[in-house]
């Protein structure tokens, strides 16, 4: 029908011959002045003469060996790269019916640098002869599990985001945690993680080259099928289509693109988000078009990301390109939040906060009761635990006033505060969980949707890299500064739509992708070792004393009763916008005090302890397993839970490998993949 109207009326023809003049001229003459001007770019100054002469009429000179062999690669890789980031993110959007898939958004880059990583470690002659291999099955996994936990074919544009956002969170930690654990096996591997685009000859182009060209060409040989997907699955299915295959096609190619892309140049963001985007809104939306026209922009942008890095080299130091398209694709997700209503019409649709609830024959009293025997038990076997094992006997005998004084001086100066941080932090991390859940009115937000975890790491970091000789109360303080900041600039740019979750979340995604990128940088530019600089943004409770303790003690006695008094108005939020402002319920005024306590107690938490992830995910899920969404009762044993997570993870990590210590964050991470595969089952399962 399309193809006919087109043909037949003589104003639409011509309007599509322009868009495609737009796209395809403009695009290959902006994609050939940007690769010169890569090219032109680099460290060694030459003249633009030289630069011609080595491409045009190439003689035996350093000049023109460093132009073919190192820059010419380097913007070819480049090339290639954009595209397949550029037309993956295409297919997926088009399979997932999701504006915001692409090879990052649904972790598939996360995926594919995992097990990477992990075969540096365990398998290194694998990594060095089947890396395509190996990334694809990676991007495989992240794919499905995102795929899934999103709640499959009924799934939203807002619950992918955040799916894809936790599982690239999980690989991220588990990749944290094999870089730190195996620093020489994985020397070198954080500036590629960063997504890097450095070559030294053609081997890495020569590799990629035949497998793009096989993803590209199969994407375009179902660009015509393609299309009957944006139909709804019975038309296509009536009309002869096999809608599964060309689904799986689509997928495969996408997940080739990808696999390849970070096989040689590693992960980078955001490019499979953009350039699609401005072809649709150019106007071309058929797949014959889309297609070929992703690639080039994806070209496009990549490279001029890279030559962007490459400018400022001389004053910033060498900055990943994956940071620079972090920095570009931010404000674009921000834009398109801010401006997509489709999205936001469906955003109460797949937010039930019932997700997970199994109903409870255990009263509430018992479970407080058992769950403070419990966290009771486990700070003394975190004051016994550690690579000097102290007795129960010594323990107890300590905390009466009596004990060996070895045993009490490890106990009072050492382990007591560090174990009290660690369930206060936990505590903090839980409640600012079930405050942002309550408030985004969605059981997949915590902490680090709104940016507060990368806000901050950035902070921290900054105070390291800026002021590195400064007292270490400066550290915190410039962590807390970062995270109200993140959060303070999240809650700015959507305060226009009334803090609509929807908006929220993505706009908290799109910041926490900016504040990744200038962390990636501060890495980079000071130098920090990246075992060191991950310890830190792992999250960590070693060698943490009173005076977190008291930070923390303090947050906790303010915040904690004002949480519990918003307990019925956080309620009414779960019932949606209409019938929540039909009960008299002032929406924008509670939903920003809700999630303004979550993020000022989470930021003080992290201040302290690092940047832990999942505890704000998991503790309020493991609670509204038994209670459902009773916001009074559940925030109070939320704070248990979460300090009962951390303890543990604190005893696991000292004890687990010593005499080296694994950052709490990462044991938090392991211990909650388990459950949020289960929570992927019963979500799918409910909806």
């Amino acid at each position: 029908m399309n193809q006919i109207q087109i043909k037949s009326d003589p104003f639409i023809h011509r309007q599509t011959t322009w868009k495609a003049f737009i796209v395809f001229g403009g695009g290959l003459l902006a994609l050939l002045l940007v690769l010169f001007l890569n090219i032109t770019q680099g460290e060694a100054h030459l003249t633009v003469q030289t630069i011609v002469n080595a491409l045009l009429h190439p003689q035996d000179t350093p000049d023109h060996h460093m132009v073919r062999g190192l820059r010419l690669p380097r913007a070819v890789i480049g090339l290639l790269a954009g595209a397949s980031l550029a037309v993956a993110g295409a297919l997926l959007q088009t399979v997932t019916r999701n504006p915001l898939a692409s090879a990052s958004t649904l972790g598939l880059n996360a995926g594919a640098y995992f097990i990477i990583v992990l075969a540096a470690v365990y398998f290194p002659s694998l990594k060095s002869d089947h890396s395509l291999l190996l990334a694809l099955i990676g991007a495989c996994g992240a794919a499905v599990m995102a795929y899934f936990m999103s709640g499959g074919r009924k799934s939203t544009p807002l619950r992918m985001a955040l799916a894809g956002m936790i599982v690239s969170l999980v690989l991220s930690a588990f990749t944290s945690g094999l870089q730190i654990m195996y620093e020489n096996e994985t020397n070198g591997l954080f500036m590629w993680g960063s997504g890097a685009l450095g070559q030294n000859d053609w081997l890495g182009v020569r590799y990629a080259l035949p497998w793009v060209l096989i993803g590209l060409v199969a994407a375009l040989l179902f660009s015509q099928k393609l299309d009957m997907l944006e139909l709804n699955e019975e038309t296509a299915t009536s009309l002869g289509e096999n809608v599964n295959l060309i689904r799986f096609m689509a997928l495969a190619a996408a997940i080739l693109l990808a696999g390849v892309t970070v096989s040689v140049v590693g992960p980078i963001g955001f490019v499979g988000l953009i350039a699609p985007h401005l072809i649709r809104l150019i106007g071309l939306r058929r797949h014959r078009f889309l297609i070929p026209g992703s690639a080039i922009w994806g070209a496009v942008v990549l490279i001029s990301a890279d030559t962007i890095a490459k400018m400022f080299r001389s004053t910033l130091g060498e900055l990943p390109a994956g940071s620079v398209t972090a920095v570009l694709g931010a404000p674009w997700l921000i834009w398109l939040a801010v401006r997509g209503s489709k999205m936001q019409a469906s955003s109460d649709s797949g937010s039930s906060m019932g997700v997970g609830f199994i109903g409870s024959k255990i009263p509430y009293p018992l479970l407080i009761l058992l769950s403070s025997v419990s966290l009771l038990a486990l700070i003394l076997t975190g004051l016994s635990a550690g690579a000097l094992k102290i007795p129960f006997a010594d323990v107890l005998a300590v905390l009466s006033g009596g004990g060996p004084e070895m045993s009490s001086n490890v106990i009072f100066n050492l382990r007591l505060p560090r174990v009290l941080v660690a369930a206060l932090a936990g505590a903090s991390l839980a409640i600012a969980g079930s405050m942002m859940q309550g408030a985004v009115r969605n059981p997949l937000a915590d902490p680090s949707v709104v940016g507060v975890t990368t806000g901050a790491g950035m902070g921290a970091l900054l105070v390291l890299t800026i002021w590195p000789t400064s007292s270490g109360m400066w550290v915190p303080i410039g962590a807390m500064a970062g995270a109200l900041l993140s959060a303070g600039s999240v809650y700015l740019l959507a305060w226009k739509k009334g803090l609509n979750p929807v908006v929220l979340i993505l706009v908290g995604i799109a910041i926490s992708a900016l504040g990744s990128a200038v962390i990636q940088f501060l890495i980079i530019k000071s130098k920090l070792g990246a075992a060191p600089a991950l310890t830190w943004l792992a999250g960590s409770t070693y060698a943490r004393g009173w005076l977190e303790f008291s930070q923390l003690s303090v947050a906790m006695v303010i915040l904690l009763p004002i949480a519990w008094l918003l307990g019925r108005r956080v309620d009414l939020l779960a019932f949606g916008d209409l019938v929540s402002l039909g009960l008299g319920l002032k929406l924008q005024k509670t939903r920003l005090i809700a999630a303004s306590i979550g993020v000022t107690i989470a930021a003080i938490a992290v201040a302290c302890v690092g940047t832990i992830s999942f505890i704000g995910l998991l503790a309020p899920h493991a609670v509204r397993i038994f209670m459902g969404q009773r916001h009074q009762k559940s925030v109070v044993l939320s704070a248990l839970i979460g300090a009962i997570l951390l303890v543990i993870a604190d005893i696991i990590g000292k004890v687990i490998a010593i005499p080296k210590e694994i950052p709490s964050g990462i044991v938090v991470a392991v211990i909650g993949a388990p459950y949020l595969l289960f929570l992927m089952y019963r979500s799918t399962v409910k909806r």
